[in-house]
């Protein structure tokens, strides 16, 4: 029987290219918000005895996790087989140990709150720091999409001189695979934070950068101040107008703006998040590695 695709508000256009790949049936989910604060939920179509698998990038996570909830517990209550979540973007993820005293771990708790709802969940590059593996954190399977092959292949096909900058140490995965798939130079930048937006970044101390078109690629771009910090750096160094390639376009209010003003060349990111700077779409990965969590729960 046909798979179920049931995006969230904002997610069509990513389910119509995983449905081009899956076979997928698409079946819309409506949210209606009143002017409490509450979410009415409803779903696009009978699940019953069907798979589905919910759409939704958490960006906003607060506002989304109790309507995904919702979702996934009226589609068992009406009699779905299994219910998977396919989420892009996964939120809190960042909060990985307890930097101060009585600080929520939110990563390991957000990671609960999904295996209550879930038969498996799918994302695209999480952001894993201190954690060794998606699977470590849920009880669920986990199913991690690696976006360093499509993004190797943009920037071959765009910025075929690139050399490759990751702003921190936590850059380094993502960096050197991309490199290594894209036959181009790569460095690791050091970063120092002492704040949400208090961000130092020292450039390395070779000059391959100036070596050809400087393109910095980081998983996440919330508030730019990393970006827009490198891009200051490498223009004082005399490096060419850089490219930022992210992962997912989180972009807090006017961080966009901000990083082009800093000198950013061109700004690109992939689908995980819907976003003007969307150029490498990650649906035909995700319908590919939904078939094999299907397979295999």
């Amino acid at each position: 029987m046909m798979t179920i695709i049931a995006p969230f508000p904002g997610m069509e256009p990513l389910a119509r290219r995983m449905a081009a790949t899956s076979g997928a049936e698409i079946q819309p989910v409506d949210l209606h918000h009143f002017p409490d604060g509450e979410t009415l939920v409803k779903l696009g179509g009978d699940p019953a005895g069907r798979e589905i698998a919910f759409l939704a990038t958490l960006r906003d996570p607060d506002r989304l996790a109790l309507p995904l909830r919702f979702a996934a517990l009226t589609a068992r209550e009406l009699g779905a087989a299994r219910v998977g979540l396919v989420a892009p973007y996964l939120g809190y993820m960042r909060q990985d140990k307890r930097f101060h005293p009585r600080e929520a771990v939110s990563a390991p708790i957000f990671a609960g709150f999904l295996d209550e709802c879930f038969d498996w969940v799918m994302t695209a590059d999480p952001h894993l720091h201190r954690n060794p593996s998606l699977s470590a954190l849920f009880r669920i399977p986990a199913y991690r999409v690696a976006t360093a092959p499509l993004l190797a292949d943009w920037i071959a096909a765009n910025v075929p001189e690139a050399v490759l900058l990751g702003p921190d140490s936590e850059s380094q995965q993502w960096v050197a695979e991309v490199a290594r798939l894209a036959g181009r130079p790569y460095e690791v930048l050091t970063k120092h934070r002492s704040g949400d937006r208090q961000v130092e970044i020292s450039l390395p101390g070779s000059a391959v950068f100036r070596q050809g078109t400087p393109v910095i690629l980081d998983d996440i771009a919330s508030s730019g101040h990393t970006l827009i910090r490198t891009l200051e750096q490498l223009e004082q160094a005399g490096a060419r107008p850089a490219t930022c390639v992210i992962i997912h376009a989180v972009f807090a209010h006017g961080a966009e703006e901000a990083i082009r003003h800093a000198g950013a060349a061109r700004i690109v990111s992939t689908d995980t998040i819907p976003h003007s700077t969307n150029a490498v779409c990650v649906g035909e990965l995700l319908a590919t590695e939904m078939k094999v969590a299907q397979c295999a729960t």
